[in-house]
């Protein structure tokens, strides 16, 4: 018997759930129980991440503290990483972390919501590109890279440093613009940066408008474009589709991302990626108590990019979802936008935004990224108890 109290468990805490914390810090019921399940004390903002590269933003400036959220939303948080899932007796196993031995074996729940994150599956990154997972400095999770990038700085104290982004996405182009800042900032002589691109141009999935805006500032600053596959990653090279090798100290892994191995097998609908199958409420299109958004999330309805701009929109309609269904109302559907708003940082002081067809460079466009990131971060970090 649970007496009328019904358990909501919030599996990971990406930027949609940050958003439903915060409304149950407003209001929640109180016949609902919530736990949190997440592997950090924070949730590192992906969309500052670039300009902590660059040395704009200290690392501090990019993590929203959890405590102080999960406390005023009369949550429970358990310090662990998902392991599976029973969906027959609605529990979720985990493993412990962080030093926590106090964790539970396992977590019972009536409402489960899922939004872990984008993550690497290291098993097949090593499959596809071997010596990846042991030579590469790889973006996901997004904490442990976050940790480990001032060691790239202090190699780059010692010797001219050779360093290259593989993934021409959004992260990659980023990340390769913020490294390259930081390092001419910083007057260390004799760096390299390349982009490996997988073989197409910058931006592919950008208008033609931004790709050439793109090429302009990677030529301006000097970053070399690689048209290449990247097959494998030894310690110093990276091996390259054309059977050429590039000689490399620092790889930097930004491609696409993986859905968790431990949703093979759970026994939810999943799509061909193996990502959690989830209707226009959000809600899983096999189980009507398990729902999920983000970057774990496809949508059956309308697929759309797996990106930081849709997950953040899927937070207050995720939030409004969770609610009805524990008191038994009707679910609201969600539709994702057409056309979205993209900021292209290309180093702390300089950014290409994008709406459509439309595009633009400058400043301003910049210092319009860094407002709008420094309000969400706002919107989130509460003072410590």
């Amino acid at each position: 018997m649970h007496h009328g109290i019904k358990k909501l468990l919030l599996l990971g805490v990406g930027h949609a759930h940050v958003q439903v914390l915060a409304q149950l810090a407003r209001h929640r019921p109180a016949d609902l129980d919530v736990t949190v399940l997440t592997p950090y004390p924070f949730q590192t903002y992906s969309g500052m991440v670039p300009g902590l590269v660059a040395g704009r933003y200290s690392a501090s400036e990019c993590q929203i503290p959890l405590e102080p959220l999960v406390k005023a939303a009369g949550a429970r948080w358990v310090q662990g990483r998902c392991t599976g899932l029973d969906l027959a007796q609605q529990t979720v196993q985990l493993d412990a972390a962080g030093g926590n031995k106090a964790a539970p074996a396992s977590l019972p729940y009536h409402l489960l919501s899922i939004d872990t994150g984008a993550i690497i599956d290291r098993q097949r990154l090593e499959a596809d590109m071997p010596g990846a997972a042991a030579h590469a400095l790889i973006v996901r999770p997004i904490e442990s890279f976050a940790a480990l990038w001032p060691q790239v700085l202090e190699l780059a104290q010692k010797q001219a440093v050779s360093l290259a982004v593989i993934g021409s996405g959004a992260a990659g182009i980023e990340l390769v613009f913020a490294a390259e800042q930081c390092l001419r900032r910083q007057g260390l002589p004799g760096a390299s940066f390349t982009l490996i691109t997988g073989g197409g141009d910058p931006a592919a999935n950008y208008p033609e408008g931004v790709r050439r805006r793109v090429l302009r500032q990677l030529k301006r600053r000097g970053i070399t474009v690689l048209r290449e596959v990247c097959t494998g990653v030894d310690k110093g090279l990276v091996q390259l589709g054309s059977g050429a090798s590039l000689a490399c100290d620092v790889p930097i892994l930004a491609i696409g991302t993986h859905a968790p191995v431990w949703l093979q097998g759970s026994g939810l609908a999943l799509s061909e990626s193996g990502h959690v199958l989830v209707n226009a409420c959000q809600q899983s299109s096999s189980h009507p108590n398990v729902f999920a958004a983000g970057d774990v999330a496809s949508r059956a309805d309308t697929p759309h990019p797996k990106s930081g701009v849709y997950a953040v929109r899927a937070g207050p309609p995720l939030t409004h979802n969770l609610m009805a269904a524990h008191q038994g109302q009707p679910l609201k559907a969600w539709h994702p936008p057409q056309r979205t708003l993209n900021l292209l940082s290309c180093g702390a002081g300089h950014a290409i935004a994008s709406w459509g067809p439309l595009h633009t460079e400058g400043a301003w466009v910049w210092r319009w990224k860094d407002r709008i990131d420094r309000a969400f971060m706002a919107r989130y970090t509460l003072p410590a108890a």
